[in-house]
C-alpha cells in the first residue's frame, strides 16, 4: 500500500489528543491503519521497466534544463559586468550560435577588429539562417553600453566567460543527446504512439514522454476518467459547508504531470478549434489564463484517459466534440441538413500538421505554459 503523508498526519488525532509525535507512535499509527482501514487504501502497482527508464530520462533532462537556465543566467550576469554587447545579439544566450560567438569573441578586445565580412564568414561557418544581416547584428553589438573594466579585470573576466561558455556548450549538447534518447525510448514503448498522437509534430516528444512517464502504464491506477485530471492538478477541490459551496485550487498533485497537461492544453488551443473554443469559453466566464488552461487540460485528460484505457491513439475523426464543432449544416425548409463533404473539408483544414508544428515549436523550452499568454 501507498499512504500519503497527509493521511498519516490526519490519523494521529484518532489515537492521541495531545498532538505529540514520535517515530514509534507513527509506526503504531501505520500498523493500525493497515489493520483497520486497509480496504480504503490502494495497492501500489509498480510501472514497467520501460516506463521507469523513460521517467529517469525525462526527469534527468528537466534537471539539466534547470541547470542550463541557471548557468545561462550566470553567464549573462558576468557579461553585464564588463561587456553587455553579446547579450542581445542573438535570440538567447545559450543558443549554439551565441555560445560559438562567445567562444570566439569572449571580450571587447577580441571583437575590436570584427567587421561585416568577418561576421558574415562567422555566420556562414556556423550555418546561421541569416534572419538578421551581419550589419544588423553588428549594430546590436555596438549599440550596447561600453564596459569600464580595466585590463587586469577584463583579462580575468574573459577567462570566466570562456569557462562558463564551454560548460554551457557541453550541457546543451548533453540535453540534445538526452532528447534523442527520450525520443527513441518513447518510440519503443508500447504506449508511446498513444501519447504521441496528441501532438501533430513528431518533434514534440518531451511533453508526450513526460505524460507517459508520470501517468505510467498501470491502468488500474486511474479507475475513472477524472482520476488523471485530479492527479495532474487540473480539477479543483470542492469545499462545502451548509449552503456554502466553492472550489479551491488543488495543491496536492503531481507537479510534473500538471505542467505536462498544461503544455498539452496550451499547444492544442493554437491549432485545434475545439480546444480553442473551450479555452475561449472559459475566458468569457471570467477565468484567468491559468484557470482556463486547467479547464481545457481537464477536458484533454478525460480524452487521454479513454484513449489510454482502450490502447487507441487519438484520432480527430473520432473526437465527438471536435466533429460537432466543425460540422457544417445547410438550412432547408424541412430543417437543417448536414453537409457531409463540407464537414469533412472543415475537419481536414482544422487540424493541420503545419499549424500544429508551428504552435508546438513556439512553446518555450523550460518555461511553464501557464506563464505564456495565449493570443486571440
Amino acid at each position: 500500500m501507498a499512504l500519503h503523508p497527509n493521511q498519516v498526519k490526519a490519523a494521529r488525532d484518532r489515537f492521541r489528543a495531545s498532538g505529540g509525535k514520535s517515530d514509534r507512535f507513527d509506526c503504531f499509527v501505520l500498523c493500525e491503519l493497515a489493520r483497520t482501514d486497509r480496504h480504503r487504501f490502494r495497492l501500489l502497482d509498480p510501472d514497467s521497466d520501460q516506463t521507469k527508464a523513460l521517467k529517469a530520462l525525462t526527469r534527468a533532462r528537466e534537471d539539466l534544463v534547470a541547470a542550463r537556465v541557471a548557468l545561462g543566467n550566470q553567464l549573462r550576469a558576468e557579461l553585464e559586468r564588463f561587456w553587455p554587447g553579446p547579450i542581445g545579439v542573438f535570440s538567447s544566450i545559450d543558443s549554439p550560435i551565441s555560445l560559438a560567438f562567445l567562444a570566439r569573441y569572449p571580450s571587447p578586445a577580441d571583437a575590436r577588429g570584427l567587421g561585416e565580412k568577418r561576421m558574415a564568414a562567422f555566420l556562414k561557418a556556423h550555418r546561421y539562417p541569416m534572419s538578421k544581416t551581419p550589419a544588423e547584428l553588428l549594430a546590436r553589438l555596438r549599440a550596447a553600453p561600453a564596459g569600464r573594466a580595466g585590463e587586469v579585470e577584463t583579462r580575468t573576466r574573459r577567462q570566466i566567460v570562456l569557462r562558463l561558455t564551454r560548460t554551457l556548450a557541453v550541457m546543451v549538447g548533453q540535453i540534445r543527446e538526452l532528447e534523442a534518447e527520450i525520443a527513441a525510448a518513447l518510440d519503443a514503448h508500447p504506449d508511446g504512439e498513444i501519447f504521441r498522437s496528441f501532438f501533430r509534430s513528431r518533434d514534440s516528444v518531451i511533453c508526450a514522454a513526460t505524460l507517459l512517464s508520470e501517468i505510467g502504464d498501470c491502468r488500474d491506477r486511474y479507475p475513472h476518467r477524472d482520476a488523471i485530471a485530479a492527479d495532474g492538478g487540473q480539477a479543483p477541490v470542492a469545499v462545502e459547508s451548509g449552503k456554502r459551496k466553492n472550489a479551491k485550487f488543488r495543491w496536492a498533485c503531481t507537479k510534473r504531470l500538471r505542467n505536462a497537461l498544461s503544455t498539452l492544453a496550451h499547444n492544442t488551443c493554437r491549432w485545434n478549434p475545439w480546444a480553442a473554443d473551450r479555452y475561449a469559453n472559459a475566458r468569457q466566464r471570467g477565468h484567468n489564463h491559468r484557470r482556463a488552461l486547467r479547464t481545457l487540460g481537464r477536458a484533454w485528460a478525460r480524452i487521454l484517459w479513454r484513449c489510454w484505457q482502450n490502447r487507441t491513439p487519438y484520432d480527430p475523426a473520432r473526437h465527438t466534440g471536435l466533429q460537432q464543432h466543425v460540422a457544417v449544416s445547410i438550412p432547408t425548409t424541412s430543417g437543417a441538413r448536414a453537409d457531409v463533404p463540407a464537414t469533412q473539408r472543415m475537419a481536414g483544414a482544422a487540424v493541420t500538421r503545419r499549424a500544429a508544428r508551428r504552435a508546438e515549436r513556439a512553446a518555450l523550452d523550460g518555461t511553464p505554459p501557464s506563464a505564456i499568454p495565449v493570443g486571440g
